[in-house]
């Protein structure tokens, strides 16, 4: 038996290179495909904010603005795939991903304190002149910075990021009966979305094939939304969000004066902004790519590579 342990021990060095030999060329695929995005940090008025940068900072910059409950983490197939030709970067918010979870006593959790921190960020980092991104709660922060600096945006590329109130899909009966009543009975009603059934059904419901999904994703937003006083931010940000409607007119008259170059990439079974959202742009915005997706919220999860040669085409059209 002792001799049989001895020999097993002896052996591990050879299974390791063995495996090492066969996982090379993935491992190096790995490498490559990866060796572009860097992970950093830049403080904000006393707040760490996260975030990814990929490309060369002399090509044309695409700001990339995420949804709830993900972070930058959301962008990783477009980081990845277009950094050949961009420079992306993708902040994570006050709160979410990786950048600090201020306490709500130290920083005011609105949709307007999260869009002067990014753009103080994206001054900060010296971009003037950018292409934005938005899904989600990215609509609501791209929206604010896009209405104060007109002359910064260059394109918007739209990823179920809501600005018309016919968008408002029946995902949002819970909230907006707290809208409607601010009591913490509604407020706990909310509770069954921070759960881990209740990360997994944003991302995969209105999906063809579950299947298609990285765990990961549910997994991530579960561990940070879990964190002590976490849900309380989250829902204080859902009761917020009504204040974005009353700000709606603004941003459509902002798409009727200024006409940016739009590309609609939507997945149209989203509970929380249906492909209705989506056609309502039609309205304000002349020239749109319209492309709609038979997915769900997150249409990158399961379209990326579809949605990302788009993006790519819609760009390089606009820069002729």
């Amino acid at each position: 038996m002792k001799n049989t342990i001895i020999s097993i021990f002896l052996l591990i060095p050879f299974l390791i290179v063995s495996q090492s030999t066969l996982n090379q060329n993935d491992l190096t695929e790995s490498i490559e495909i990866n060796a572009s995005v860097k992970y950093k940090n830049l403080e904000i008025d006393g707040v760490n904010i996260a975030y990814r940068e990929a490309g060369n900072p002399d090509n044309p910059t695409i700001v990339l603005l995420h949804g709830f409950p993900s972070s930058s983490h959301q962008y990783r197939k477009v980081l990845n795939q277009l950094s050949d030709a961009y420079h992306l970067v993708a902040p994570d918010y006050p709160g979410f991903g990786a950048s600090d979870f201020p306490s709500p006593d130290d920083f005011k959790y609105t949709f307007d304190n999260l869009a002067v921190t990014i753009n103080t960020f994206l001054e900060k980092k010296g971009l003037s002149s950018y292409a934005l991104m938005i899904q989600d709660f990215g609509a609501p922060v791209g929206f604010r910075i896009a209405t104060a600096h007109p002359e910064r945006v260059t394109a918007i590329i739209n990823q179920n990021g809501n600005a018309y109130e016919e968008g408002i899909g029946p995902a949002w009966a819970g909230i907006q009966n707290l809208w409607a009543e601010k009591t913490q009975a509604n407020r706990e009603a909310l509770y069954p979305a921070f759960t881990l059934e209740g990360m997994e059904w944003q991302y995969a419901h209105g999906t063809r094939n579950p299947e298609n999904l990285n765990p990961d994703c549910w997994h991530l937003d579960y561990l940070r939304v879990s964190r002590p006083g976490a849900r309380s931010m989250y829902i204080d940000m859902f009761e917020d969000y009504q204040n974005n409607l009353s700000l709606y007119p603004i941003w459509q008259k902002y798409l009727r004066d200024n006409q940016p170059p739009l590309l609609i990439v939507w997945g149209k079974n989203d509970e929380f902004f249906p492909e209705i959202g989506a056609e309502a742009f039609k309205k304000d915005v002349n020239n749109i790519d319209y492309n709609i997706y038979d997915t769900g919220h997150f249409a990158l999860e399961e379209d990326g590579d579809e949605i990302i040669a788009k993006m790519r085409t819609f760009l390089e059209n606009i820069s002729k």
